[in-house]
């Protein structure tokens, strides 16, 4: 659900918001919270409605946020919240819903904040889940995982410079967080296009077309920003970056962009040596980097499997050879990598992920219970640990483990489905079947067309008569 502004709301509504603060501002908050709750039931997008309602709340609360942090713990309010986890499940509109409850009672309480902020997130409102996550993180300001939660949110909502700034402070403390890295060039990428103009997107009076200097330099931005880029425009983008180079020799960011380019066009050789030109002018201190120039070796190293010839006689030796190198350049990679930073979790996950594709699986065990401390990993993490646990015949902690990542796994997206699919196959090979069948039902419910479930089920009934 897109978030509004007040001019996309009917006028009854808008009559209402204007009285709700007036209210607001005869201190009669019970009356305006009222009133603002009533908008959203209507209008839960209604951002601007969402930010008095958060501080009429804290208005309302006044001096006593000493007591409320008190009860930071949520224990008075676990009811509500063990609702909302269950509605967030269902639909995350419900979950804010229940989370606005809790927040009535005590507006600085962060677990019906982290509530909202999911669901939020979950419903595509930005906005709101950065307004709960701002006064979260506000409490526990070293937590790393909210921080970066918060800046995502601030980077979906158009906030780029907030959330550079949020994580730029987070790498002078982390400073090879390859996460946080990673997160900072998303950011990067995105800011030309949207510093300046969120304004007028959010409100609804304009694009980021309105921004720019002129219609040519929009469609420069918009071709570039597209994930696959058809040949003439990278081409053209390529000369145009090759012509701004020899004015701007020292722009990492234009040398980057050169790279991917030419990674896109297949030309490893160029993309490797401008890649090269960045390390040398950071000095090999830039994990990301690193690992860019990893995903551009093995990209090569595809490209050189798609241009064998399947009818050749030696087709099945060089493809074998092709996919020795590189399992054994992917596995030298992550060892020099996690060498140089050895507190990277993110690396010891893709580690795992080698020894698991090699068929290594208790080095790739030993990998992934080391990156499950990584709380972007965490389940992922334990996904693959079932995964191997299962590939070992060790089928019974395959399914403990899969059963304790689903535990974790609220909102039901893809990475719920794999799980639950991991985990009726394990279930299904223990000879379990009705428990099996009752994981792939979960996903059934949800998505028929995910892998093979509907044959599964359909298979399942048919033997039942």
């Amino acid at each position: 659900m897109a978030e509004k502004s007040l001019t996309a709301i009917p006028r009854d509504l808008r009559l209402l918001f204007n009285r709700a603060n007036e209210a607001v501002q005869r201190q009669n908050f019970d009356y305006a919270i009222a009133l603002f709750q009533q908008i959203l039931e209507r209008e839960p997008g209604l951002f601007e409605c969402r930010r008095a309602l958060r501080n009429a709340q804290l208005n309302k609360a006044g001096g006593r946020g000493g007591f409320f942090k008190r009860i930071l713990s949520g224990a008075s309010f676990s009811p509500l919240l063990g609702r909302g986890q269950i509605a967030l499940r269902k639909g995350p509109l419900e979950a804010i819903a229940i989370a606005e409850q809790i927040l009535n009672g005590d507006p600085h309480n962060s677990h019906a904040h982290k509530l909202l902020a999911e669901a939020a997130l979950a419903a595509e409102m930005p906005r709101t889940a950065a307004l709960s996550l701002e006064i979260v993180v506000k409490h526990a300001p070293k937590d790393k995982a909210l921080a970066m939660q918060f800046a995502k949110a601030l980077g979906r909502a158009g906030e780029q410079v907030r959330a550079e700034k949020i994580l730029t402070d987070l790498q002078g403390t982390h400073p090879n967080d390859l996460e946080i890295a990673q997160a900072l060039k998303d950011l990067s990428a995105r800011r030309t296009l949207d510093e300046g103009g969120y304004e007028a997107l959010a409100d609804g009076t304009g694009s980021y077309r309105d921004i720019l200097r002129n219609e040519q330099e929009a469609v420069s931005l918009e071709q570039e920003k597209r994930v696959v880029k058809t040949e003439d425009v990278a081409e053209r983008l390529i000369a145009e970056y090759e012509a701004r180079l020899q004015n701007e020799p020292h722009n990492l960011k234009l040398i980057r962009s050169l790279a991917e380019l030419y990674t896109q066009k297949k030309r490893f050789a160029e993309a490797l040596a401008y890649y090269d030109r960045i390390r040398a002018s950071q000095g090999g201190t830039d994990p990301s980097l690193d690992r860019n120039i990893a995903e551009t070796i093995v990209r090569r190293y595809d490209h050189e499997l798609s241009q064998l010839d399947p009818n050749a006689a030696d087709f099945a030796a060089q493809s074998a050879k092709i996919q020795a190198e590189k399992q054994a350049y992917q596995l030298e990679e992550c060892r020099k990598r996690a060498e140089r930073f050895p507190t990277d979790l993110q690396i010891r996950f893709e580690m795992g992920q080698v020894y698991y594709e090699a068929g290594k699986f208790n080095e790739a065990i030993q990998e992934f219970q080391k990156a499950q401390a990584n709380p972007h990993r965490h389940i992922q993490a334990l996904y693959h640990l079932g995964q191997c646990f299962a590939s070992k015949g060790i089928n019974d902690l395959a399914a403990r483990t899969l059963q304790n990542a689903l535990k974790e796994k609220l909102i039901f997206d893809e990475e719920k489905k794999e799980l639950l699919y991991a985990l009726g196959c394990v279930l299904d090979k223990m000879g379990k079947r009705d428990e099996a069948i009752e994981q792939f039902k979960l996903i059934y419910e949800q998505d028929i067309g995910y892998k093979d479930v509907a044959a599964k089920i359909d298979a399942y009934y048919s033997a039942q008569g």
